[in-house]
């Protein structure tokens, strides 16, 4: 089920780091649960648990890179009664601790919060080795874990309290990437429940995490260009809300999806695969394909058209249009 929660005309122009939001988050948790800890793989730094540290010492398990035993420690800690926070680079925790995150997460149904930093193109120049690009299209494919995929402040401390609250084990993606604020706190949070950032008829734009914001620039850009389109969220990659998907393709006449990840098995296959059972419709799916030349991220995203430029481009494309200029 969808609903729309409020949004300036104009994307704002104040950014912010999701990761500080994000111990912030974690530390209120721990004060309000003393079963709360955090787990991490030498990443205190990167994952901003260093005031985590100082105010909890004997509640932050520093395993070391060891990612396979640093989930084996969440899911132990988890059926010890203890509700584990782990967190570390998302292409270490995702790959290196997949078969961890199956079995002994998911198949076990541990209440483990799995916290994916800096995902996407994040690392920049250090290359597809730390690009965690395909964590989305990894974890969709495991049963019974929630995937959580938030686009600013208001929805990563919405991710980070219904994650404590679930029973079972979940993922979150928390980006590096600074954004701006863009969803109203009273919007709905809950899985299979996406959000209404922008209504239109023409052309859907479905975004999830950054290209959120470059979506809503997208949509301003186009509605001068006589297209409206509407801007939809879907903070939860999995389980998504397909009634929303659903209405969409009936009531606009293509969709756009735009993630920061791999083209395959992420954000825009669910959505391809959903549609094409139900309602087959126009679609473009933008996102990353193959593995990433050596830039900085903003230039990376702009080498897989991950930009308001590519998303307004393939929203005319979708529409039978000329788009202003080639992505590529």
């Amino acid at each position: 089920m969808t609903r729309t929660g409020s949004v300036p005309e104009s994307v704002p122009d104040a950014l912010f780091d999701c990761r500080d939001t994000f111990a912030a988050e974690l530390a209120a948790l721990a004060r309000e649960d003393p079963r709360v800890v955090a787990v991490c793989n030498d990443s205190v730094g990167s994952s901003k648990l260093a005031g985590f540290a100082a105010e909890f010492p004997g509640r932050l398990v520093n395993v070391g890179i060891a990612e396979q035993n640093m989930v084996g420690v969440g899911a132990g800690l988890a059926a010890g009664g203890m509700v584990p926070f782990v967190s570390a680079a998302t292409p270490f925790l995702t790959g290196r601790a997949l078969e961890q995150i199956k079995a002994d997460c998911a198949y076990s149904d541990r209440r483990v919060v799995l916290c994916g930093q800096s995902p996407g193109l994040a690392y920049g120049e250090l290359g597809p080795t730390h690009h965690g690009v395909e964590d989305l299209s990894w974890l969709r494919a495991v049963a019974g874990l929630p995937v959580l995929v938030p686009c600013d402040r208001v929805q990563t401390r919405a991710a980070l309290r219904w994650a404590h609250a679930h029973a079972g084990p979940s993922y979150i993606r928390v980006p590096r990437f600074k954004v701006p604020d863009l969803v109203d706190p009273a919007a709905p949070f809950a899985p299979g429940r996406a959000v209404t950032l922008r209504e239109g008829g023409d052309v859907t734009l479905l975004a999830v995490g950054t290209l959120v914001s470059r979506a809503l620039a997208a949509a301003g850009t186009l509605a001068a260009a006589g297209v409206e389109a509407r801007v939809i969220t879907t903070p939860f990659v999995a389980p998504l809300d397909e009634a929303a998907v659903l209405r969409a393709a009936d009531e606009t006449r293509g969709l756009v999806t735009a993630e920061e990840g791999t083209l395959s098995g992420g954000l825009g296959a669910a959505v391809a695969a959903l549609t094409a059972r139900h309602r087959p419709v126009p679609m473009r799916m933008l996102g990353v394909d193959g593995f990433a030349p050596t830039g900085d991220a903003g230039y990376l995203l702009g080498h897989f058209g991950l930009t308001a430029t590519g998303l307004h481009d393939a929203a005319l494309d979708v529409l039978g249009r000329a788009p202003r200029k080639a992505r590529r």
